[in-house]
């Protein structure tokens, strides 16, 4: 089911767009999200494997729903990968864990890297 916190890819129109993120809101004026374009997605993962300076991140948005097309929520597909295992694969950490989404037992939550 697609709810806030869940992982999301939301399709836009006027002008088409991509975007893969955490859904914070869904309502009848449209979607809140903290995401980042889709054609971004693997430059931010290079930076997350580096570990270095981020100048990628997410952006948290407000899209009005008459330019909202689709929601998926963000799984694999028969042997596509979904943009999570996708992180997981090549950062070698889980994306929730790397967004600071679910802080281990004891640990505060971690600030979301920019």
């Amino acid at each position: 089911m697609i709810r806030p916190g869940s992982l999301v890819i939301v399709h836009l129109v006027n002008p088409t767009e991509k975007f893969w993120g955490i859904l914070q809101e869904l309502g009848v004026a449209g979607v809140m999200l903290r995401g980042i374009n889709v054609s971004s997605f693997d430059d931010w993962m290079a930076q997350a494997v580096r570990k270095g300076d981020q100048t990628l991140g997410l952006s948290t948005m407000f899209v009005p729903l008459f330019r909202v097309e689709r929601i998926f929520l963000d799984e694999a597909v028969g042997e596509v990968e979904s943009y999570r295992q996708r992180f997981q694969q090549r950062v070698g950490m889980d994306v929730e864990k790397y967004l600071g989404l679910h802080p281990e037992e004891g640990e505060e939550e971690a600030e979301v890297p920019s």
